[in-house]
């Protein structure tokens, strides 16, 4: 936990309040037959003394969080002070690039994670009234999005919803219209991005309720027949109460994977119309110029949203283990 967690940490804080140093520019004279100019250069070797003797970089403390990049404080609060009501300031602030990333991570994971646990739960609910003759076709296709690589299943939806795919075809011919595009609308994008997420994440919760389904103690469902209650009332007063300890750890783990979505975008060419905090993450790192700096002060800063969403479950997870003890 030391080695791979804290310490990695540690050393994404510390680079996040370091920039990298400026290159040293000097003037240099050159001489010929015609007379002297002189002409503006990097000087390679004090840049080089400089970069050695503070490897680090320059520190900059909070100057990385607050830039344009980051929270904007600036920015943020001339929109608040010029805008006319919270729609046009949610507008602008979501055009700055943070909070634009920041929008669609927490709309995805808000929709994905309630959805994915509950149609789980549904299909688990199913297989596991079915004959056990079916029981078993029945789970291998339920599990057949988590065994598929994210990867490749986001990229087979990313071409069934092409203007040539089926499901593109398909709409523009339901909706009659024969220009539509839903990777030119980012609206469309936004919805088909949350329901591959969604499609993708149910086989995790799949299978934990059908494991917990098993462990359901039949002596209270028989009790429950036999006082006349309904299937309906039995699955709420008796299955739901004895799964809410996997429904807990389900939103741990699903919250945290939902808010580091990066795959569905790369897959769909979605970086026009979505961009998450890992996107963000990911482009400062790619190119010719690692922005490393702001890559760290952006990951920090998802650290931090991942502790806020997940504290109200930590919590009560906390008051569940202390009425126990």
């Amino acid at each position: 936990m030391l080695v791979f967690i804290a310490a990695p940490i540690v050393s994404v804080v510390i680079q996040s309040v370091y920039a990298p140093h400026e290159q040293v520019i000097k003037q240099v004279e050159s001489c010929s037959i015609f007379g002297c100019t002189q002409s503006t250069v990097v000087d390679q070797d004090a840049t080089r003394e400089l970069r050695e003797a503070q490897p680090l970089g320059r520190f900059v403390g909070g100057n990385i969080y607050t830039d344009r990049n980051h929270l904007a404080t600036s920015e943020i609060k001339t929109a608040w002070q010029e805008s006319e009501g919270f729609g046009e300031f949610f507008k602008k602030a979501t055009n700055l690039p943070f909070y634009g990333a920041l929008s669609f991570t927490l709309t995805y994971t808000a929709v994905v994670t309630p959805m994915a646990i509950i149609l789980g739960f549904f299909i688990a609910l199913g297989v596991n009234n079915l004959p056990k003759l079916l029981r078993g076709p029945s789970i291998f296709f339920s599990l057949l999005p988590m065994i598929v690589t994210p990867l490749v299943g986001a990229l087979i939806l990313f071409w069934m919803i092409d203007s040539r795919g089926v499901l593109g075809i398909g709409l523009s011919n339901l909706l009659d219209q024969p220009d539509l595009s839903l990777k030119a609308s980012t609206p469309m994008m936004w919805i088909t991005l949350i329901v591959y997420g969604i499609w993708s994440s149910c086989p995790f919760a799949f299978v934990v309720y059908y494991a917990g389904l098993q462990t359901v103690p039949q002596d209270s469902i028989e009790s429950a027949k036999l006082d006349g209650a309904s299937r309906w009332q039995q699955t709420w007063h008796i299955v739901i109460p004895h799964l809410v300890p996997l429904t807990t750890f389900m939103a741990l783990i699903k919250i945290m994977d939902n808010f580091r979505v990066f795959e569905p975008i790369v897959s769909f060419n979605a970086q026009a119309h979505a961009q998450s905090l890992s996107s963000f993450i990911y482009n400062d790192l790619g190119g010719e110029t690692q922005l490393l700096s702001s890559a760290a002060a952006t990951s920090v800063l998802t650290i931090l949203g991942v502790i806020i969403l997940l504290s109200p479950v930590l919590v009560r997870t906390y008051r569940d283990y202390g009425n126990k003890r």
